[in-house]
């Protein structure tokens, strides 16, 4: 497995990476998207995505590292999902452990993430992954 770290305007942003991506995030248009990654990157916002010995992307991460008063610093993951195809083979687990490297070497003090309530198989593998439920996390929509 091959993890890679994208820079913006990477092509493989939208042509590997946003296919996988579309499997957590279905209300994603490609121009939505790029409008993301535009605004986004300022913000600190990053993509990581695995691939597999045929170069296929079977992975992708959205990440930046944020700064608060309750962590001081931490790597916050905004997406981790791995194509239904590659699931159970150690994808997210690599992600994981890349993002993990990604804090420490910024002295972040923890990686964070959320998920959503109806998503039972994803926590499992958060349990397996020595991930602790913290906090809970509130939503008043705006629109």
């Amino acid at each position: 497995m091959k993890i890679i770290d994208f820079e913006p305007g990477d092509p493989r942003l939208t042509a590997d990476l946003l296919p996988v991506l579309l499997e957590l995030r279905p209300h994603l248009t490609e121009q939505r998207f790029l409008g993301v990654l535009s605004e986004g990157h300022g913000q600190g916002l990053r993509f990581t995505a695995a691939y597999d010995a045929d170069g296929a992307c079977v992975g992708a991460a959205g990440w930046r590292i944020v700064a608060n008063t309750s962590m001081v610093r931490m790597l916050y993951v905004d997406d981790l999902v791995t194509a239904a195809t590659a699931r159970s083979t150690g994808v997210g687990h690599a992600l994981l452990a890349h993002l993990e490297q990604h804090g420490r070497a910024a002295d972040c003090t923890a990686l964070t993430l959320e998920s959503g309530t109806q998503r039972a198989d994803a926590h499992r593998f958060y349990f397996r992954e020595r991930m602790a439920v913290t906090a809970f996390a509130f939503e008043k929509p705006l629109v």
